[in-house]
């Protein structure tokens, strides 16, 4: 894995970056520990999580997630050769949710406690909130930052307008800025992302972490018919995509990963990796072997006909020949 620049934040971060939301939920401790140890063997440095993972999941509360990265940070010692994203925002249930100025206050203590350090280098807004003016959140970010309890501050799941709207803000007040975003994006969810939301990033230089980097799976290719999706954690969340593009995206992706020698994932990932906005995408996997493929897609560099190939197939609302 190569290391690249995370916006202006002076974060140097791997391009692959490890997706937390699977720690204590899919992945049980130990299962989790020999991931991350894997994952940092072969040269990542980025690991993404949140406070509210794993609530969505049966019998969790939220907070499982920090609460492994935390175990594992202990029993390492190696804390400060990790750059560690988390998010607040998200319902907390009786802790509440948003980002209001108590709200973050609260959750990043709680999100310090359970990772057991003592700062967080990418501090995200999980999901925007229009209930609480955007001074209110940046301010407070600004006073965490004095505190030293955060390096720098993110966004994700914000649309265009109002993601202009808080690099203003941050530009009138001498706030912090957001340096990231994290948006959903993958080979079959473009539209939203390359619309609006790039040219911004890239125009303000902000980082870019696609989470959903597969959509949720599905452009591994292990998912083709409904029977596939049958007893599966994230059967919810892939059915949408079985459909005519979605079969045409796959069929794309089998021709050029046979002739990359490589598997769909992997040109998915390389896909990402090939686009100038992205940084790195969000990564997720629950066992050795899907962590050593996902891997070698860092490797991987597509040629302009193969990234056209796989565009073409996953245009929206276009004909395509696949």
């Amino acid at each position: 894995m190569e290391k690249r620049k995370l916006g202006r934040s002076g974060l140097d971060v791997s391009n692959l970056c490890f997706g937390g939301n699977v720690l204590g939920w899919t992945a049980d401790e130990p299962t989790s520990f020999k991931l991350l140890d894997a994952f940092v063997a072969a040269g990542g440095n980025f690991i993404d999580t949140a406070d509210v993972y794993s609530r969505f999941a049966p019998g969790l509360q939220g907070g499982e997630s920090e609460t492994v990265l935390g175990k594992w940070f202990k029993q390492r010692g190696n804390r400060r050769q990790i750059v560690l994203a988390t998010k607040v925002g998200m319902d907390m249930g009786p802790s509440g949710k948003g980002l209001s100025r108590k709200h973050i206050h609260e959750s990043v203590e709680n999100s310090l406690r359970r990772l057991q350090t003592d700062y967080i280098d990418l501090y995200q807004s999980h999901t925007d909130d229009q209930t609480v003016p955007l001074e209110e959140t940046l301010g407070t970010y600004a006073e965490l930052i004095h505190q030293g309890k955060v390096r720098a501050i993110g966004a994700s799941n914000y649309q265009a307008d109002r993601l202009l709207q808080a690099l203003q803000v941050s530009e009138q007040h001498g706030y912090p800025r957001y340096e990231s975003l994290q948006p959903l994006y993958n080979l079959y969810d473009r539209e939203d992302y390359e619309k609006e939301l790039e040219p911004l990033c890239v125009k303000y230089g902000l980082g870019v972490i696609t989470y959903f980097s597969l959509a949720s799976g599905f452009l591994s290719g292990k998912y083709r018919s409904e029977k596939d999706l049958e007893n599966k954690a994230r059967g919810n969340f892939v059915q949408k995509y079985l459909n005519p593009r979605g079969y045409r995206i796959l069929a794309a992706l089998d021709e050029v990963a046979k002739e990359y020698h490589a598997s769909p994932t992997q040109i998915s990932l390389a896909w990402l990796l090939a686009r100038p906005s992205v940084t790195a995408p969000i990564v997720s996997a629950t066992s050795l072997n899907q962590l050593d493929e996902i891997i070698k897609a860092a490797d991987i560099k597509l040629d302009p006909a193969a990234i056209e190939r796989l565009n073409q197939a996953s245009a929206v609302g276009e004909k395509s020949p696949y």
